[in-house]
Parts: structure tokens; C-alpha cells; sequence
């Protein structure tokens, strides 16, 4: 079992967008029954609040079903209860070291690490460009399974 925790500040844009879009394409690759992909915030700002309506939106014309998820913070114990702690930008790293203190088995990645371009995933909290943000998710995602199928993990 390959268990992934998509992480971001607040838990309701990024994070979620990127757990229902790795839940979907691990579904339709028949390969959902090796992973639990879950997401959680750094931050305490959101928690209990719903996935935001510009994801929401965007997942749905997409075509890409989403969860009723409650934004959560992340935790120590879910450091050690993970494989992959994939972020999505440098604050997301800093703030998430704060809270687990380091990475010393090295599970913590950026979203787009795997890709051929290495970078932040954009927040549309506060762009708002919703497009953008999937289209690096989906890059992100994409690219993390095929880092999983190169290591022979799936």
C-alpha cells in the first residue's frame, strides 16, 4: 500500500484539488486498491471548512469526482503514518518542518519534484486562476505516477 498526503496552507484549495485528481486517475488505471491518498493543511486557518468552491468547480468540469473533505492539519504522527508528503510550494516546506521537525526519511517532496520542470504550484486563493492550479496538479500528479512505475512501487 502506497499512502500519499497531498499537503498546502489551508487545506481547501491546492491540497484537496490534488488528493481527488491522484484518487481519479489511480481509479481509472485500476490501480486504486495500492494507495490511500489523503490531504491536509499546515496551517489551523481553515480547519472544518469544505473544499473551496473554485475547486470544487473546477474538479466538476473536469469531470473529476470530489469528496466531501474537512480541512485538517497535518500532524507528526502522520509523518510516520505516510510514504509521501508531496507539498506544493517552498512555504508549504517550511511551515510543514515546524510542525514535524524533519524529513529524515526523506518523504517529504514538491507536487512538480517529479516533473521535468521542478516548481510551485501557484495558490488560486489568492491568483485565482483555478486552471493553472489543475493543470500543474494534473502534471504533478501524472508525473508522481510514473516516478512510482520507474521505481517499480505500482
Amino acid at each position: 500500500m502506497i499512502k500519499v498526503m497531498m499537503v498546502c496552507h489551508g487545506n481547501i484549495c491546492r491540497s484537496t484539488m490534488a488528493e481527488f485528481v491522484l484518487k481519479d486517475m489511480v481509479k481509472k488505471q485500476h490501480i486504486e486498491d495500492k494507495f490511500i491518498i489523503d490531504s491536509s493543511a499546515t496551517s489551523r486557518e481553515e480547519i472544518g471548512n469544505g473544499v473551496h468552491h473554485g475547486t470544487r468547480r473546477k474538479l466538476a468540469e473536469m469531470g473529476v469526482p470530489c469528496g466531501e473533505h474537512r480541512a485538517v492539519q497535518i500532524t507528526k504522527k502522520d509523518y510516520d503514518n505516510y510514504d509521501y508528503i508531496l507539498i506544493m510550494d517552498a512555504n508549504n516546506r517550511r511551515n510543514l518542518m515546524r510542525i514535524i521537525g524533519a524529513d529524515t526519511e526523506g518523504k517529504v517532496h514538491g507536487l512538480l519534484d517529479f516533473s521535468g520542470r521542478p516548481r510551485d504550484i501557484a495558490d488560486p486563493w489568492y491568483t485565482g486562476n483555478f486552471d493553472v492550479t489543475y493543470d500543474d496538479v494534473v502534471e504533478g500528479c501524472e508525473t508522481f505516477l510514473e516516478h512510482l512505475r520507474e521505481t517499480g512501487r505500482i
